[in-house]
């Protein structure tokens, strides 16, 4: 007797079509190797250099996404012990491409010392302050609340610090330093909840989770409200934290939903921020 064919389930068929698992893997690739965070870097500085008005806002980006690369993607390749309970796809990836991500670094390395070196003084100097807190990245990260605070001022510094120099000190620099503060902070305390502190809690401790993710989707809000009381410049900067927000409204614990999902949001806002700017000007 013929037995009947079973039916495979959504879930069978999705894990067995090509078309969304190249689509994962090319996911994984932009944010594994860096590439992701290296392109909000690359986002918020040209968010803010427009929103600032500065000449040669290229340059500047460059050395926001070009730095943002070599920090991180260097961060990954000594810290492997580390990563491997927390990131374990993040991991293998690094593992299985080490020698190409090493050869990556040295040539944004050589394009960053290239563009540096024709920059002004005073943002010569906020890059090497920025880099020696990159340096110590990897010993101060282990405060949750240390790392949230130093990243976070961090990327402000080279994403609006930068512009800001360039500009001559514009009076829309703090606003913009404020919304982008507010947004990564959101954004980093959602990441802490994984790195190491969201995967496998306890039944237990799910409260305190939900206390911390409160906390960043606050964050959010309060980034939102400073956009919105801001001049009327500058509130385009608004789909920054709207975006991070809608990122925290659905949050998962999840390597790949924070490593994509909710970096993700920081880069989808920024180009819905530049292409506002760019249709009010």
């Amino acid at each position: 007797m013929t037995q009947p064919t079973p039916r495979r389930s959504p879930i069978l068929s999705f894990s067995s079509d090509p078309a969304p698992a190249l689509v994962v893997r090319a996911a994984d690739a932009f944010a594994f190797s860096s590439g992701l965070a290296a392109s909000i870097g690359a986002s918020l500085s040209l968010v803010a250099s427009g929103a600032l008005g500065v000449s040669n806002p290229a340059s500047w980006a460059f050395l926001a996404g070009s730095g943002t690369f070599i920090i991180y993607s260097l961060d990954r390749l000594r810290d492997l012990d580390r990563d491997r309970a927390i990131s374990p796809l993040r991991t293998a990836f690094v593992l299985r491409n080490r020698p190409r991500l090493y050869a990556a670094v040295c040539i944004a390395a050589i394009g960053f010392v290239a563009t540096l070196l024709l920059a002004p003084p005073s943002i010569i100097l906020l890059c090497l302050a920025i880099g020696l807190v990159g340096l110590f990245h990897r010993r101060l990260k282990q405060a949750a609340a240390l790392k949230t605070a130093y990243v976070s001022l961090a990327w402000v510094a080279g994403c609006v610090g930068i512009p800001w120099l360039a500009s001559g000190h514009a009076s829309g620099g703090p606003w913009i330093a404020g919304i982008l503060l507010a947004s990564l902070a959101a954004n980093l305390i959602a990441s802490n909840l994984r790195d190491g502190r969201g995967e496998a809690r306890e039944p237990t401790d799910r409260g305190d989770t939900a206390q911390v993710l409160w906390l960043a989707r606050g964050m959010a809000v309060l980034a939102i409200t400073i956009a919105l009381i801001s001049p009327a410049a500058l509130r385009a900067l608004v789909w920054i934290p709207i975006c991070e927000g809608l990122t925290l409204a659905r949050f998962r614990p999840t390597e790949r939903y924070g490593q994509i999902a909710v970096d993700g949001g920081l880069l989808v806002g920024a180009l819905l921020a530049s292409i506002h700017l760019e249709w009010a000007a």
